[in-house]
């Protein structure tokens, strides 16, 4: 079956992924002071952090267009399945969907499908996954949305702990969250998604004990693991990632594990050192 997959530059496609599908990436836009970086695959990230760290502001992200998004649903394909950033935290979601009303006003009506992950980052690619899973089941396209929508609304779930929450705070991307980290006592949140905003869990006293907290809360909250695949995203942390990888396989059983470097968004907000976990 031919099937594209798009994603807004938050999602960060595996490897394997693209090169069993054919997978499209439509891409934010990162303002820091007058420079402006396309999150496309130029993107280089440590001369990204580089430039974050010599700014005294914050950057700033923009959404793609709807044409930007009417371009990568251009070709022939039996179905299209798209993600994106939560629409909570975005724009980028109802620009996908007026991307889809203005390219079937001008080509007609095709089976295209904007999902919201009510996520970021390894959550977006979830739910793609999720989709590409069903579709190769032989479900139909009516079938593999309303499945797939399930998932994220049911059983996807996204944790995060980050160096510092104030990008995500200077943005407005955390509305739901009432109490902020002593930055001076090193104090790190333990932070989820819910329902597409974000929302604290607990506090730990430094990196490596919010790092713990966070898997031991995780999988509290999810039990069946073994069916679920896990997605570690960091953002120039290889090594810690790879020991909250190591932490979450001694206590539990995945039916598959990535780890991947986060892209220009994911970058941004979850700023040097963060890490994002989606299962």
């Amino acid at each position: 079956m031919n099937i594209r997959f798009v994603g807004d530059s938050c999602c960060e496609f595996p490897e394997d992924f693209k090169k069993k599908y054919e997978c499209i990436t439509v891409p934010l836009t990162i303002e820091i002071g007058d420079h402006v970086i396309i999150d496309d695959e130029s993107f280089d990230q440590m001369d990204f952090l580089r430039r974050v760290d010599a700014y005294p502001k914050c950057p700033r992200s923009s959404c793609p267009s709807p044409e930007a998004y009417m371009k990568a649903y251009e070709g022939e394909y039996d179905m299209l399945f798209v993600t994106t950033l939560s629409s909570e935290l975005s724009g980028s979601y109802n620009s996908a969907i007026l991307g889809k009303k203005l390219y079937e006003e001008e080509h007609g009506v095709k089976n295209i499908f904007v999902f919201n992950s009510r996520s970021a980052s390894g959550g977006e690619m979830q739910a793609l996954l999720k989709a590409a899973e069903y579709a190769e089941m032989g479900l139909s396209f009516e079938e593999t949305v309303e499945k797939t929508i399930h998932f994220i609304d049911e059983e996807l779930n996204t944790f995060f702990v980050l160096e510092s929450l104030e990008t995500l705070r200077k943005n407005g991307r955390l509305s739901r969250l009432k109490t902020l980290a002593a930055s001076a006592l090193n104090i790190k949140p333990v932070c989820a998604g819910d329902k597409g905003t974000i929302v604290q869990l607990a506090l730990g006293r430094g990196m490596k004990s919010a790092l713990n907290k966070m898997i031991s809360i995780s999988l509290e909250k999810v039990r069946d693991t073994e069916n679920r695949i896990l997605f570690i995203n960091h953002c120039n942390c290889r090594k810690r990632a790879e020991e909250v990888l190591s932490s979450y396989i001694e206590k539990a059983k995945f039916a598959k594990t990535y780890i991947l470097d986060t892209r220009g968004i994911s970058s941004l907000y979850a700023g040097n050192g963060g890490i994002i976990v989606s299962f």
